[in-house]
């Protein structure tokens, strides 16, 4: 996909993700997670910290994943690992919805709690 001038990236359009489900898109080399909490967007790194596997793959109920491989827990808004095994934080990344796609500033994550 390509980048906008504000350092965005294209990654699906809104519609590719229905309310409470989270979708992997690769760019490049690097694998993200496209989440949707009530409507509201939010860009992860896909794989899981602790064991990596795909978290788009996990549940999702309101802002908590659960990672499908060993039931880990991150918030998708913050990054932050709030269940067991997980410990380490997630990237999560700024993004944004323009003319019914998201897109996200991939080259530099937000900064985790």
């Amino acid at each position: 996909m390509a980048d906008d001038d504000d350092g965005m990236v294209a990654l699906c359009s809104t519609a590719a993700v229905s309310p409470g489900a989270g979708k992997r898109v690769v760019v490049g080399a690097q694998a993200v997670a496209v989440f949707n909490v009530d409507g509201c967007f939010h860009v992860t790194d896909d794989t899981c910290t602790h064991g990596f596997s795909s978290l788009s793959e996990g549940d999702l109920e309101g802002c908590i994943v659960t990672c499908a491989w060993h039931g880990g827990q991150f918030d998708v808004t913050t990054g932050a690992a709030v269940g067991p095994p997980c410990v380490a934080p997630l990237n999560v990344y700024r993004c944004t919805v323009r003319d019914g796609e998201v897109q996200a500033d991939l080259f530099e994550p937000m900064v985790n709690p």
